[in-house]
C-alpha cells in the first residue's frame, strides 16, 4: 500500500509542477498587460507634427527626435540651488538628438543647440530656439529640413526628469575622462575615474560646457554618454525583474515624458530597447560635422555644420546605410 502511494505521488509531482508554472506564466502576463495599458494612461501627448509643404519624404528605418527641455517651472527653490540655475521660466531645448535604427545603426546623433539654421518663417537662427519660439512642432519642421530627415515620432523629457529619472534609478556610473570636470556655473565637480552619480550630479555633468575646451560640442558627447548609462541600467535585470525597483522607474520616465500623439509603449519600448544596443556597443554615436563657431552679430556664438559631411551622415541615415562617421564619439 505504502509503494502504491509513493508512486501515486509520483505521478501527481509532474502535474503539480506543470500547473505552477502555468500559474506563474499566467501571473506574468497579466503583470506585464496591466503595466502596459497603466503607462500607456499615463503617456502625456503633444502635436508634434504639421503637414507642410516641401515635407521631406519617409527614408528606411526608424528616426526618432529626443529632445531635453531646460525648463524650470517644476524645479523647487532647493532643486534650482543644486543645479545651479535660475528662475529662468523661458524654453529652450538643452538637447537635441536624432535616433536612427532599422538594418543598419542603431545611430545616435547630437545636433549641437547651437546649430545655425533655417527656421521657417523666422530667419535663421541658434536650431534650440525654434522650440521657444514655436515648441514641439516648429522645433520638428526646423529639423527636417534641416537634415531632409523626417522625422517618424518626437520624445521630450523635461529638466527635472533627468534628475528624477536617474534617482528612481538609484544613480548611474559614469566614466568622467582624464583630468576631470570643474564647472562652476553648472556645479560640476568631478575628478577624473568612473563614478556612481545620482540624479543631481548627472544633471550637472551633463549641463557643463563653459569650463570645457569643446563647449556645446563637449557637453553633447556627455549627454550621449548619459542617454547610454540611463538606458543601459534601465534594461538591467535588477531594475526589469523587482516590481519595486521597475514601477517607480517606469513612473519616474512617464511623468518626466512627453512624446507625440502617434507614439504609444510600444514605440517607446522599441527605442528603449535601440538605446540599450548602443551602450552595450552597437551601432555608433556621433555630432553634425561642424565647420566653424563663428560669433554672429545680434546672435553670439553659434555652431555652422560643414554642409557636404552633414549632407552624406544623413543621407546615410535616409538610406539606412552605415554613417560615414560610424565609431565616432
Amino acid at each position: 500500500m505504502a509503494d502504491g502511494g509513493s508512486r501515486s505521488g509520483k505521478r501527481r509531482w509532474p502535474k503539480r509542477v506543470a500547473l505552477s508554472l502555468l500559474a506563474l506564466v499566467v501571473l506574468l502576463a497579466a503583470y506585464g498587460t496591466g503595466l502596459y495599458f497603466w503607462a500607456g494612461s499615463r503617456l502625456r501627448t503633444t502635436d508634434a507634427f504639421a503637414a507642410y509643404e516641401g515635407r521631406p519624404e519617409r527614408g528606411k528605418g526608424t528616426d526618432w527626435l529626443l529632445v531635453g527641455s531646460d525648463s524650470r517651472s517644476s524645479l523647487t527653490p532647493e532643486q534650482r540651488k543644486k543645479l545651479h540655475v535660475g528662475n529662468d521660466q523661458g524654453l529652450n531645448t538643452d538637447t537635441i538628438m536624432v535616433l536612427h535604427y532599422g538594418d543598419s545603426g542603431p545611430y545616435l546623433v547630437s545636433i549641437p543647440r547651437d546649430s545655425y539654421v533655417s527656421i521657417p518663417g523666422h530667419g535663421k537662427g541658434k536650431i534650440n530656439s525654434a522650440y521657444a519660439i514655436g515648441g514641439a512642432t516648429l522645433l520638428t519642421r526646423t529639423v527636417e529640413q534641416a537634415t531632409g530627415l523626417r522625422i517618424d515620432h518626437y520624445a521630450e523629457v523635461n529638466f527635472l526628469g533627468f534628475v528624477d529619472v536617474v534617482d528612481a534609478l538609484g544613480g548611474v556610473s559614469i566614466c568622467v575622462p582624464e583630468g576631470g570636470l570643474h564647472d562652476e556655473k553648472s556645479g560640476a565637480d568631478f575628478d577624473g575615474g568612473c563614478q556612481h552619480m545620482d540624479g543631481v550630479e548627472a544633471l550637472r555633468y551633463v549641463r557643463a560646457r563653459y569650463s570645457d575646451p569643446e563647449g556645446d560640442l563637449g557637453r553633447v558627447k556627455r549627454q550621449r554618454q548619459l542617454v547610454s548609462a540611463v538606458a543601459e541600467k534601465a534594461v538591467s535585470v535588477p531594475v526589469l525583474l523587482p516590481p519595486w525597483k521597475l514601477i517607480p522607474f517606469l513612473s519616474a520616465s512617464l511623468d518626466a515624458l512627453t512624446v507625440d500623439t502617434d507614439t504609444g509603449v510600444g514605440a517607446l519600448t522599441r527605442m528603449g530597447l535601440q538605446m540599450e544596443g548602443l551602450s552595450s556597443g552597437s551601432g555608433a554615436t556621433t555630432t553634425v560635422p561642424v565647420a566653424s563657431e563663428p560669433e554672429i552679430a545680434g546672435v553670439g556664438d553659434v555652431v555652422v555644420w560643414d554642409q557636404v559631411k552633414a549632407g552624406r551622415l544623413f543621407e546615410a541615415l535616409r538610406d539606412d546605410t552605415p554613417i560615414p562617421t560610424s565609431g565616432a564619439n
